[in-house]
């Protein structure tokens, strides 16, 4: 299964979360099956999203899309994003 990871900064989490669900239909639209949201735990403006997508090229054509970028910018991001295209995981013990 491929994954997205996204990790990037915000202005404000509960001015930018409404805007990132409220394009979830845009994310599955291109792919994207849902995946976990994380906060940092000393900066609450900073997310780490783990995303599991369908096809790993449906995800890189995803995160290069002009609508992807004005979105971000929209909801508040304020640094570049760190973007991962990972496949291949395996569980690890404890």
């Amino acid at each position: 299964m491929p994954y997205l990871l996204i990790r990037h900064k915000v202005a404000d989490y509960s001015k930018w979360k409404p805007g990132f669900d409220a394009d979830g239909v845009t994310r599955q639209a291109n792919g994207s099956r849902g995946g976990q949201l994380f906060r940092n735990a000393t900066d609450p403006n900073e997310l780490v999203i783990l995303l599991e997508w369908d096809d790993l090229e449906k995800a890189r054509q995803f995160t290069q899309s002009e609508d992807l970028r004005e979105v971000m910018q929209r909801l508040g991001v304020v640094d570049h994003p760190d973007i991962y295209f990972l496949k291949d995981g395996e569980q690890v013990s404890r």
